[in-house]
């Protein structure tokens, strides 16, 4: 069985738990609503363009403990991604390069811990 929809998700979860804690730690949690969606989609968006070429939705490439460093570096790369297409959603705000570092950062570890999960779920099966 495949199980890339499970790689799929738990990305997309990371991805929700890395924008929520982002508008938690600005204060701005409660009062967010839809605009918690002008960081989730450009982030998946981004983890997307990056992610299929780089085959990081290939189970059995997420199962080999030596191929853990590839989530990582991607998203250091799909980061910055994300806060260009943010800002293009928000009608070319000016993009603020500490916010670059810190969301590539903070999704990059949270893709870490994440990928390292799966990794020990599933090393055994096929």
């Amino acid at each position: 069985m495949r199980r890339n929809w499970i790689l799929w998700v738990g990305d997309g979860i990371v991805f929700v738990l890395v924008t929520i804690t982002g508008f938690a730690t600005h204060g701005e949690l409660g009062q967010a609503g839809l605009r918690l969606l002008t960081t989730f989609l450009p982030l998946c968006a981004a983890w997307v363009l990056v992610g299929v070429p780089g085959q990081l939705f290939d189970p059995a490439l997420a199962r080999q403990p030596q191929q853990l460093w590839r989530p990582l570096w991607a998203m250091l790369a799909a980061g910055p991604l994300a806060v260009l297409l943010r800002s293009l959603l928000l009608g070319g705000q000016p993009i603020i390069p500490v916010f670059a570092l810190v969301l590539s950062a903070s999704a990059a570890a949270g893709m870490l811990v994440w990928r390292w999960a799966y990794y020990l779920l599933f090393k055994s099966k096929g």
